[in-house]
């Protein structure tokens, strides 16, 4: 059992090793006694080989002391060295590069995580247009600067607006994960980044007619991109809500849609038209789980098929036209449910909660295609004046002072 002996500084004391030495004499190992709430605290220092002299453990003992006096600061010498490990943990991340922690830690997360399309993405707009710029930086040295290069290859590359926003809004996300790690304490970059105006709403919307046509086109190629086409169209489906459809949520007999986990988060219910309530009718029955629409291997689908835009080019629907907005996809089909909508005279709240906006402000675009109802009120407005003027001579002079 190791002796301890007595030093000239109160709280300090030390024992010696067995037989190895310093000099002449032996080694000694120093710690320091202190009390914290009533208890007796006793913390290993170190050897004197290692440096330590009681003066030294004097002096540290004497912080402590301060410390806990001001309450400012580790009191104890465990709580020092967790600070002390925390810095340099820090200081180890800070050197971490973007690329070592998107590709380390960021992307094996986003992949078990997120759905595959989405996961696809961010890792092409890391390839592409981020590590190229900032993939060697270090997560500390990234600054406004570098993600305003990024900007500027995007732009002189002439993507879209909506691209670069994906873009970037990979990096906050990949920022924001790194700061819930400890490895970054400010703001992300991004948001010091002014990027381009956004104005992709869709402005195309097919006629009856071409829709006939595009869906006498697809029953040609492929009878489940037909259904999924007709779906979109006369019940205003998204791509990923009809994917995520199953047997259950087809309800035949009160001829409505239950559709889940909606872009706004929100369940929501459609109706059905004739047309769609006699094609799911005559699809397969399946387990209440099994999704309504699937690929070869009994799967859900995750895109639409290449068919689709192939059928586009083919009826010719896109040609001439370079405004992407104008470009019929298969967005269009829902944009097209909608302005169908509008047409029949429905109004614009109705029509926000059969596509299932979460703010009437994104609905609101539809509304210049109420122009001429608009048109046709002021002038059934000047008829009614003029019958009631007709109807009632009105006595001028009667109302003169």
């Amino acid at each position: 059992m190791a002796k301890w002996h007595k030093t000239n500084f109160r709280g300090v004391r030390f024992y010696e090793h067995l037989s190895r030495k310093r000099g002449i004499q032996k080694d000694r190992y120093f710690t320091i006694r202190y009390q914290r709430a009533g208890e007796r605290k006793e913390e290993g220092l170190g050897w004197a080989s290692d440096g330590w002299t009681a003066q030294k453990a004097a002096l540290e003992l004497a912080k402590l002391k301060e410390a806990h006096t001001k309450g400012e600061g580790p009191t104890r010498l465990k709580e020092r060295r967790e600070v002390r490990r925390e810095k340099s943990k820090k200081e180890e991340a800070g050197k971490l590069s973007f690329k070592q922690y998107f590709t380390e830690t960021y992307y094996p997360i986003s992949k078990i995580s997120k759905k595959f399309e989405t996961y696809r993405k961010e890792n092409a707009h890391f390839r592409i247009y981020i590590e190229p710029v900032i993939g060697d930086i270090s997560l500390q040295g990234i600054y406004p600067l570098h993600l305003e290069r990024i900007k500027k290859n995007m732009i002189d590359a002439n993507k879209a607006p909506r691209t670069i926003q994906y873009v970037f809004a990979t990096i906050r996300q990949v920022w924001n994960m790194a700061k819930r790690d400890g490895l970054v304490g400010k703001e992300s970059p991004t948001k010091s980044v002014k990027l381009p105006k956004i104005s992709n709403a869709r402005l195309r919307f097919l006629s009856h007619e071409e829709a006939d046509i595009l869906l006498e086109d697809l029953k040609t190629k492929s009878t489940q991109l037909h259904d999924i086409t007709l779906l979109s169209l006369h019940c205003g489906l998204r791509a990923g809500e009809t994917f995520n459809l199953t047997r259950g949520d087809v309800d035949i007999e009160h001829e409505t849609l239950t559709l889940r986990d909606t872009k706004s988060g929100r369940t929501r219910h459609v109706f059905m038209t004739g047309e769609v309530k006699v094609m799911l009718s005559s699809l397969e029955r399946d387990s209440h789980d099994a999704f309504v629409f699937q690929d070869r291997k009994g799967k859900g689908i995750e895109k639409i098929s290449n068919a689709f835009p192939n059928a586009i080019k083919e009826l010719g629907f896109n040609d001439g036209i370079s405004d992407r907005r104008q470009k019929v996809v298969f967005h269009t089909l829902r944009h097209t449910f909608a302005s169908w909508l509008v047409e029949s005279g429905e109004d614009i709240y109705t029509i926000k909660n059969l596509l299932g906006h979460s703010t009437i402000t994104v609905t609101e675009r539809y509304s210049h295609l109420k122009q001429d109802a608009l048109r046709n009120a002021i002038k059934n407005l000047e008829k009614s004046i003029t019958k009631a003027r007709k109807s009632k001579v009105i006595d001028i002079e009667k109302h003169r002072k």
